[in-house]
């Protein structure tokens, strides 16, 4: 059996749980991504929007985490302390439907990696042969995630580690054949590419961008295990700037290796397929190694959040108490259970999906935003109270522009993403309701105030018209 103390997490090992989150499946794909919508110069702008957006929603978990040390599991956490039972419901059900949304993306992913090699078998990752691989990878993980969070932090720690390599490989290559001439013609859309505004084309990645910053506050999910409260702003800070400089790399340097055109035409993941360009197949072959890697390790980084979110969510009765029971590893089982459930479930649905693997991205990116939209909000309302700020009474002007720069981001981020994401995810979060109905039935406590009753019938309005639209297919998944 785990001990408490055993499971307390250092701050490398938070770190990891940043790095081990943010540099998933999404790093390895934004070189066709980008292609596609934009060349060098959108990019450039998109990256510098997203940065300073996430650079201040990272600033923004730092500041809360100082601020108010006694609030755990922060990303719903926060939502429930400034805006009540209901968002805070809607906060920790969004960000671990969106979690999970993002495990079968991970999945999906895997599929389409080995159907580079094995076409006829795998196909883009949505069929029977890769969904069956995909489930008994699910619950194989699952299995062991219930031996410990030690044991899998331990893990996750050493995958973080050994899938930073392969990315690192693949800059120093594309940095070593850049050409300026080619970057040049590439640099204001390229030859051969559609026409677009440059507006279009930065508004074309945004989802992509929010997609590979999530997992920014890995540490923040899992602060009740920090060795010392500091440490959880301190890994996010750290987590943030590393892989935003392996980000930007990853997106700018392929454009000096080939034309615009033949990137965006790469297959899944077109980080391999990018180095394939450069160096042969032996470069596709090494980054697809990578990606089996790097996703497997995001995978089981994500399996732990989203069963700690439903975990603190049912301790704070936010979530029927079902969801609060650990076995004897302190291992919140029956979270874990349902994660895996509804996972496996997605998975299965991909079978069905035109484009499983943009969808799956896309959803998830959308689904985080409401969450880090209060996280940002909650920021903004501590700051012009003054708490937590007696003793630095100088940092509340700072964190507040800070706060509000976030939110201003991730509204953006709304337009950015459209209504058609909008209301499905609404379609989603409707049903999820029953489970605060049952949390507050268990609680004898009033459901609604009206306030929150107002929120939950737009939320249904929204959800209603996103239901028929996939029943006319006015909406396509």
């Amino acid at each position: 059996m785990t001990s408490k103390s055993e499971q307390k997490l250092s701050l490398f090992a938070l770190t990891g749980m940043v790095v081990g989150s943010m540099i998933g499946a999404g790093i390895f794909n934004l070189p066709g991504r980008f292609a596609t919508a934009t060349g060098p110069f959108g990019a450039i702008i998109a990256w510098a929007i997203a940065g300073t957006g996430m650079y201040m929603l990272a600033r923004v978990f730092q500041a809360l985490a100082e601020k108010r040390p006694d609030i755990d599991s922060g990303v719903f956490a926060y939502a429930k302390a400034g805006f009540g039972d209901y968002m805070g419901f809607l906060s920790a059900f969004g960000y671990w439907l969106g979690s999970c949304l993002g495990n079968v993306f991970y999945w999906v992913l895997i599929g389409s990696t080995l159907g580079r090699f094995f076409p006829g078998v795998f196909g883009d990752g949505s069929t029977a042969i890769a969904i069956i691989v995909s489930l008994v990878g699910i619950w194989a993980f699952h299995f062991m995630i219930l031996r410990g969070v030690e044991q899998a932090t331990f893990i996750n720690s050493v995958v973080t580690v050994a899938k930073i390599v392969p990315i690192i490989v693949a800059i120093i290559v594309t940095a070593v054949a850049f050409n300026y001439t080619q970057f040049s013609e590439n640099f204001l859309g390229g030859v051969g590419m559609p026409e677009k505004t440059l507006v279009a084309q930065v508004r074309d990645t945004m989802l992509i961008t929010v997609f590979v910053f999530l997992g920014i506050e890995g540490a923040s999910v899992y602060s009740r295990f920090a060795q010392k409260r500091s440490d959880v702003g301190t890994a996010t800070i750290l987590g943030f700037v590393g892989v935003t400089g392996l980000m930007v790399a990853v997106t700018l340097l392929p454009y000096a290796t080939a034309p615009r055109a033949a990137i965006a035409g790469v297959v899944q993941p077109s980080l391999a397929g990018a180095l394939e360009l450069v160096v042969g197949h032996w470069g596709a072959v090494f980054i697809s190694i990578g990606v089996l890697v790097s996703v497997l390790g995001a995978y089981l980084a994500w399996s732990l959040i989203c069963a700690e979110v439903l975990f603190a969510a049912a301790k704070s009765q936010d979530m029927p108490k079902l969801f609060a029971a650990q076995n004897g590893n302190r291992v919140p089982a029956n979270a874990l259970w349902l994660t895996n459930i509804v996972v496996s479930l997605f998975v299965i649905s991909t079978y069905w999906s035109r484009d499983a693997f943009n969808f799956m991205l896309d959803m998830t990116s959308v689904t985080a935003l409401l969450p880090y939209l209060l996280v940002a909000g909650y920021g903004v309302l501590i700051a012009r109270r003054g708490e937590g700020y007696q003793t630095t009474p100088g940092e509340r002007g700072r964190d507040q522009l800070f706060a509000w720069i976030a939110v201003v981001y991730t509204l953006i981020m709304f337009v950015a993403a459209g209504l058609k994401y909008v209301l499905l995810v609404a379609v989603l979060l409707v049903p999820g309701t029953i489970l605060y109905l049952w949390a507050r039935r268990e609680q004898n406590a009033r459901f609604f105030t009206s306030v929150e009753l107002i929120i939950f019938a737009v939320t249904l309005v929204a959800g209603l018209a996103g239901f028929v639209g996939l029943l006319t297919g006015a909406i396509t998944p």
